[in-house]
């Protein structure tokens, strides 16, 4: 053996610089290296000095960061040229959802646009439910929207219905028809297309409803209102300009009959105003001064100012910014509902879809929603962008805001022969000190990943094999495995028996381990639901798109005892409004897997089980699967 090492030391060169001995190849790279580095720098020395005035290239932005400032939208672009336009004080600004479904991620963009922007400038902003369609509209979803809302970090200046404001839209309505703007039509669906050009596009002319006296459009409005006339037999259109290029002129409604008890005014009304008749008025009856929408609601600008100009002083300003949507999912109603009805997902809140009551349940926190609507930045254009692209800013901001744990999720006993059982203290976050650190016990039996084990060893692999060394995170040394049990039925490994190597200092691998007596845990590993970027564009349609593997369980996954402390001490940290809704739910337990991916606790938890979800992959293995 000493043969053998004199004999190698033998070919070794000394490199002079470090006193280290190293083969001739390593000497000549060092060397070519340094001669490199010494022209270089007497490039510099010999430079012409820099002009102070010359723009520097931006250092890239580190993971651990902030990525701009939280108010960068306000400052610039669209919604500070919205201000420009109209600089007042209070700002006074409304959220208005029909509540007849769960808010998806492009309501996150029009709640942070409408609250912001009001917050940004010290004023307020109403939550006013557009409850005018009693046929869709449920108790769950005005809850629900409240919460999103409010989980984003939102508080309402004031909650409000379009309903509230039922006798006064109606009294408005009276009036419009004695101004000789409104009257009742009887046509059906076919007489108004023919109306409006019809399919060739021809030449538009009016109902000759529309000639009728004011005395006789009061009657049957009146008429309406008590029951003279069933669904589609009567509705009140507002009488604007047939001629005008813009649809949204040629003679809307104002009211239909509906036959449908209503969510909070029960059976007093038999007629129900329309949203092009009731959204302008509600934004002048609450002083509105920027009313913000997306741009689908661009030709509506025109009737609305028209409508607010005949009936009312106050005269908000509409404005019309691009709407966010994502791909590789489904974000309409009716597909979804497809989806749950048929048991592709758990529910509405199923941790692949996109509602952000979906979202939250998959631990997204709700700061990293208003960081990712804030990067896009808001302007007239939509934003279509890709899950990966989300994904990217939850990652960045999970980064920098949640502990590391050590979780197994396919455990197999390692049993180090010559190991005692010690405390160790491991750091939540390596990266943030202030985070602190938790005491571990490494005990004599670990539990490894069996993904972390081969039976049979190959030069591309750096973990555990037999005879091979792999470093286990915080534990006292390395170690080697020195034989493995199997079960002959399944032909899995059952144990791996190890010893401590204390030889080597620096192995190339660590892997993460739980010590015996670690809580088991189910987790659920998502990926996306739909196989394409584009499921609507699937042959049959977005069904035949579902992606068989998008949920793997772990129903026997273990989890260190630091799990305890980041449980009690979530979230962290108290991110937007999860802070103002006291300790959170349980996806603001969140924490990242050491080599795995970041974690949340999921709603299925019980004081017996715990369930985590995937919130999102590590950085390094976004590319994976």
């Amino acid at each position: 053996m000493a043969d053998a090492i004199t004999e190698g030391t033998a070919k070794l060169l000394l490199d002079e610089e470090t006193g280290e001995m190293v083969s001739k190849n390593e000497l000549a790279k060092r060397t070519k290296k340094r001669a490199k580095k010494a022209a270089t720098a007497k490039a510099k020395e010999n430079a012409p000095p820099k002009d102070p005035a010359a723009a520097k290239p931006k250092p890239k932005e580190k993971v651990d960061e902030p990525a701009l400032d939280p108010e960068a939208m306000f400052k610039q672009g669209f919604l500070a040229d919205v201000y420009q336009e109209r600089p007042v004080k209070p700002v006074v600004t409304r959220f208005p959802p029909e509540p007849n479904g769960f808010l998806h991620i492009g309501h996150a963009k029009a709640i942070a646009v409408n609250f912001g922007f009001a917050r940004h400038h010290g004023g307020e902003c109403y939550l006013r439910y557009d409850d005018t369609n009693p046929e869709a509209e449920e108790e769950k979803y005005f809850v629900a929207i409240e919460q999103m809302v409010r989980w984003l970090g939102f508080s309402p200046y004031k909650i409000t219905y379009s309903s509230d404001n039922f006798q006064k839209l109606y009294d408005l309505a009276e009036k419009l028809i004695e101004l000789e703007r409104a009257y009742v039509c009887h046509c059906n669906d076919e007489e108004i297309k023919a109306q409006r050009g019809g399919e060739n596009h021809g030449p538009r002319f009016r109902c000759a409803h529309a000639d009728q006296s004011v005395e006789t459009n009061l009657a049957e409005f009146r008429g309406m209102r008590d029951g003279k006339y069933k669904p589609r037999e009567a509705f009140l259109r507002m009488k604007m300009d047939i001629t005008d290029g813009n649809p949204q002129m040629w003679d809307l409604a104002a009211y239909r009959v509906l036959e449908k008890p209503h969510h909070r005014t029960g059976d007093a009304w038999r007629i129900y105003p329309t949203y092009d008749f009731t959204h302008c008025l509600c934004d002048s009856f609450e002083g509105i001064t920027h009313s913000l929408c997306t741009t689908e609601f661009i030709q509506s600008r025109v009737s609305y100012e028209w409508l607010n100009k005949q009936l009312v002083e106050h005269q908000p300003m509409q404005r019309e910014y691009g709407r966010l949507s994502i791909t590789g999912t489904v974000l309409s109603k009716r597909k979804i509902m497809k989806l749950v009805n048929e048991g592709f997902v758990r529910a509405w809140d199923d941790p692949r879809l996109y509602t952000l009551i979906a979202i939250k349940r998959r631990g997204v926190p709700p700061g990293a929603i208003l960081e990712f609507v804030n990067e896009l930045g808001v302007t007239t254009a939509p934003s279509i962008i890709q899950l990966k692209r989300f994904d990217q800013t939850i990652r960045r901001y999970l980064e920098r805001t949640v502990p590391r744990l050590m979780l197994v999720l396919d455990p197999v006993p390692v049993v180090i022969e010559d190991a005692e059982e010690v405390e160790v203290d491991i750091p939540f976050s390596p990266k943030i000190p202030a985070m602190g650190s938790h005491k571990l016990k490494f005990t004599r039996t670990v539990y490894i990943d069996r993904s972390d084990f081969r039976e049979v060893d190959s030069k591309d692999y750096f973990r555990l094999a037999p005879n091979k060394t792999v470093g286990l995170l915080q534990a006292p040394y390395p170690i080697k495995a020195v034989s493995f049990n199997k079960d002959e039925a399944t032909g899995k490994v059952t144990e791996i028996r190890a010893v401590f190597d204390k030889e080597t200092k620096k192995p190339k691998t660590f892997i993460q381990w739980v010590p015996s007596g670690s809580r088991a845990v189910e987790v659920r590993i998502h990926d996306s639901l739909f196989k394409s970027e584009k499921p609507d564009d699937a042959e049959g349609g977005f069904l035949n798109d579902i992606n068989p593997n998008s949920e793997t369980i772990y129903p026997n996954a273990l989890i260190e005892s630091g799990f305890d402390e980041v449980k009690r001490r979530a979230p962290w940290p108290e991110a937007a409004g999860e802070s103002e809704l006291g300790k959170g739910g349980p996806e603001s337990v969140r924490f990242q897997g050491m080599r795995v991916a970041y974690f949340a606790m999921d709603s299925d938890s019980t004081d017996d089980k715990v369930v985590l979800n995937k919130i999102v992959t590590l950085k390094e293995d976004a590319g994976k699967n």
